[in-house]
């Protein structure tokens, strides 16, 4: 997927270059924890090339590698090709401060691959497509949305009244020649669903079924449950959050690939971090109810390589508690609600279809601080806050935020 979109930009890139001056390509990913691996992808196949067009722009970026240039271009975006995170790419769109606005002129004539992008922050959806819709029309930016889940981004929502919920992106043009078909040619695993919404299992249980297995993952909502299950399993299970630093994953997700390669017992617990571009390939995969989404991104990780003489197997369970109050919750139900009227393969398109449209419809709002009202409201006189909308509009909350040092390695 992420070679196929590179290869599409480029393709887009070139045709329309003289005509429309498309000069750039922009990847935005969401999560630091893929990033590096994306963007060594993307050297490898401009090996050779020096410098190379492909820099990166994120928080993780390790100051003792760059240079005074390299800063300046991964800060500007001033290279051919640019990695970067859903945070740096949507609040540069709307911050207030130079630093953070000194690349914008760059994302003009660009193409711009949203990877996974049904994992764009669903309160801050209306803000996010506001911006897209405004690249799109009026600076020559060209957008993939490129998942195995597509969020129906390109639908207006409405409530009962008629009023409109959620402004979409308008039409979207599939890239697929035939998306039905690559699915059912590419169907590599059996999905097993609770037999009712109600039957509950206990974390010794699950543990249980994990620990006669070799060669497993389970995938939990939670750091506290991942913690909590990983603690029941054999001595030498593996534990994978977003707790751990990023050097730290790095060389768990190594060992895993490693036992996996070699044919030795492998039982992985992790939170939902695996589900976006970590490439691992099990035989099992358990996987907590989440979101429709969630249920196809850890379908993924099973069979990956359709290496296995069946079907894969995924186990879809419910946890020993409900799920807090919040998005999370929210998810799961529109996930039960839709796999209570569906029979069959679960993971088809028209599920996918109508677990967004539940789960958008029963978000209070996609623009939780009232970003679009600030810019809006006075903006025929002129009078627009934009200082006041750029510290409201963050992905991840500032809010309890700081910095722990740990010793590790």
């Amino acid at each position: 997927k992420t070679l196929a979109s590179l290869g599409f930009a480029l393709h887009h890139a070139e045709y329309h270059a003289k005509t429309h001056g498309l000069r750039r390509i922009i990847y935005v990913i969401p999560y630091t924890s893929i990033i590096e691996q994306t963007a060594d992808v993307f050297r490898g196949v401009f090996d050779g090339i020096v410098p190379s067009p492909v820099i990166e722009h994120h928080s993780n970026l390790e100051a003792e590698n760059e240079t005074a240039k390299s800063r300046i271009a991964s800060e500007n975006w001033d290279a051919p090709i640019v990695v970067t995170t859903n945070v740096q790419f949507f609040e540069s769109l709307y911050a207030a401060r130079p630093s953070r606005c000194r690349k914008l002129h760059n994302i003009a004539n660009s193409v711009v691959i949203l990877d996974e992008a049904q994992l764009l922050p669903p309160e801050h959806l209306a803000p996010i497509l506001d911006a897209l819709r405004q690249l799109i029309a009026h600076y020559g930016v060209t957008v993939v949305l490129s998942t195995a889940t597509q969020p129906e981004l390109h639908k207006t929502r409405s409530d009962t009244f008629g009023r409109v919920q959620l402004q979409g992106l308008g039409e979207i043009r599939e890239l697929a020649p035939d998306p039905a078909r690559l699915y059912r040619e590419l169907e590599r695993v059996q999905v097993t669903l609770p037999a009712a919404p109600e039957q509950r299992r206990s974390w010794e249980e699950i543990a249980g079924e994990l620990s006669k297995l070799e060669r497993v993952l389970c995938i939990v909502n939670r750091r506290d449950d991942a913690a909590t299950l990983w603690g029941l399993l054999p001595k030498g299970s593996l534990h994978l959050s977003a707790r751990m630093c990023g050097a730290h994953r790095a060389e768990v997700i190594g060992e895993i690939r490693r036992r996996l390669a070699t044919g030795e017992p492998v039982r992985v617990v992790s939170t939902q971090l695996v589900e976006a571009g970590v490439d691992l390939d099990f035989p099992v995969v358990y996987r907590a109810m989440a979101g429709l989404d969630s249920i196809a991104q850890a379908a993924g990780r099973c069979n990956r390589e359709g290496k296995l003489p069946d079907k894969g197997r995924v186990v879809v369970f419910n946890l020993p508690k409900p799920s807090p109050s919040g998005l999370l919750l929210k998810a799961e139900q529109a996930a039960v609600n839709v796999l209570a009227g569906s029979s069959g393969d679960p993971l088809t398109s028209a599920n996918f279809a109508r677990y967004f449209d539940q789960f958008y419809g029963v978000l209070n709002s996609h623009d939780k601080e009232g970003v679009l009202d600030l810019l809006n409201r006075d903006a025929a006189r002129g009078e627009i806050q934009f200082r006041t909308a750029a510290p409201r509009f963050r992905l991840i909350p500032d809010e309890g935020q700081g910095q722990i040092l740990v010793a590790w390695g």
